[in-house]
């Protein structure tokens, strides 16, 4: 067989070979900081990266990066893929490529689906759902059975196929004693890599959060709707503390959405307590005042707060204190959005936009926006081929952002099967340009190619 740059057409079409792909003209930025170098990937994995020497073959796709950032790509801990059970609002195809438009690599699918992610059964259903997925899907399992709160789920049996979070999100598990005996099977659980598993708490004291349908404070009085407190999360985050300094055992706590909340968290970690948290984009750009007009495309729980929670949750997000952004992706079909604002399903829409609300909100460098959402998520999901350096022998999973680009948001033209995104309109900075899983090219020039 002659050289490779020598083969013809009819040799290439006789011989498999691995996929060659070279992203060139950008600046790398990973935990080990920025330089710049081009990448070249073959095979999946990333064989070289520089800027001489590199020896390109002639069939091999070039994905120009030019003045773009080249990262590992993102990881989201918490979106909603909604397979199986409410498909008419997202499946793991469709949401999956919402995910790469966004750069997304990897995505931690949460289980409040029907019927939930609560046995080794609907676990592999959608694991088998992810095998054709533009991203990683990792699955995440419910704490009890059926997310209802009385019963523990069968965590071993899950983790043995390599769920590592655990959580009943949507809902957080009311029963103190429960939430201990909770705490204390997972210390026991592992996965089959010998690494442990993590519950992951929705912090809201369903009695106080009773009947709220946003933040309890001037807008609600305002806008005559019941409202939600402070409180209704804080308790919960005081008592989780609580439970995982008596256990000994990790805990990480989703979307958190009060000063309160980030404080406790703070001072839980300046004690020495392994916790982690995560914040949405909606929790640093929006406060409850976006009610204002009652449009159920800004209901969410937790609920928007106060301007004094958005810059609680920027300065978590900038001193580490918050340790992962999340989108809280959560797709509604538009009849369960158009009801009236009390009655009207929770959630918004996330993956295409988090990166960019981000760049354009955060007044923090690219790298600690990249470290936010790619290698320091990747670590709390453990998932070991995701956030990894851009070097040489590491799985290609990549995402390229232009950080000057500006686009509006147009939910018409979101890949997810729903619209419900509060940022239709708003125009923004940073976009993705190119992703790339496990060595293919799934998103080329903002467009997916599956």
């Amino acid at each position: 067989m002659p050289p490779f740059e020598d083969l013809t057409d009819d040799d290439l079409a006789r011989i498999s070979l691995p996929a060659v792909t070279f992203l060139h003209g950008g600046t790398v930025i990973d935990a080990d900081g920025p330089r710049r170098a081009d990448v070249l990937i073959r095979g999946g994995r990333i064989e070289a990266v520089g800027l001489q020497g590199l020896d390109v073959p002639r069939r091999a796709q070039v994905l120009d990066a030019t003045g773009c950032v080249v990262a590992p790509g993102l990881v989201d801990l918490h979106t909603h893929l909604r397979q199986p059970g409410r498909e008419e609002a997202e499946t793991v195809e469709s949401g999956s490529r919402a995910a790469a438009l966004g750069g997304y690599t990897a995505v931690v699918a949460m289980p409040n689906t029907e019927p939930a992610i609560d046995c080794a059964a609907v676990v592999k259903e959608v694991q088998e759902l992810g095998r054709d997925a533009c991203c990683e899907v990792a699955v995440a399992g419910a704490i009890t059975v059926g997310r209802a709160g009385t019963q523990l789920a069968p965590m071993a049996e899950m983790a043995a196929l390599g769920v590592r979070i655990f959580t009943d999100d949507g809902t957080g598990v009311a029963d103190t004693r429960l939430m201990r005996r909770a705490l204390e099977y997972s210390s026991t659980v592992s996965r089959p890599d010998g690494t442990g598993v993590l519950l992951a708490q929705h912090c809201e004291d369903a009695s106080m959060a009773a009947g709220g349908a946003m933040h309890e404070g001037e807008w609600s009085s305002r806008l005559g709707i019941p409202g939600q407190p402070h409180e209704a999360e804080e308790l919960m985050v005081m008592r989780d503390l609580a439970l995982a300094r008596l256990t000994g055992t990790p805990i990480h706590f989703l979307h958190l959405s009060t000063a309160g909340s980030v404080e406790l968290v703070r001072r839980a970690k300046a004690a020495g307590q392994a916790v982690t948290a995560e914040a949405t984009p909606h929790h640093f750009t929006l406060t409850h005042a976006a009610v204002a007009g009652y449009d159920p495309v800004f209901k969410v729980h937790p609920p928007l707060r106060t301007e004094a929670d958005v810059q609680a949750i920027r300065r978590g997000l900038a001193d580490g204190t918050i340790d992962a952004i999340a989108t809280d992706h959560a797709p509604h079909a538009a009849e369960a959005k158009e009801a009236p604002f009390d009655e009207a399903a929770p959630g918004m829409l996330g993956l295409e936009t988090a990166l960019a609300l981000a760049l354009t909100e955060l007044a923090l460098p690219i790298a600690d926006v990249l470290a936010l959402m790619s290698w320091r998520p990747a670590t709390i999901a453990g998932l070991a081929d995701q956030g990894r350096p851009v070097a040489a022998g590491e799985w290609a999973n990549l995402c390229v952002v232009d950080p000057a680009a500006t686009w509006t948001v147009d939910a018409t033209r979101l890949a997810s099967k729903s619209t419900n995104t509060p940022f239709a309109g708003r125009q923004l900075t940073g976009k993705v340009r190119h992703t790339v899983w496990r060595g293919e090219a799934v998103v080329v020039d903002g467009e997916a190619q599956r």
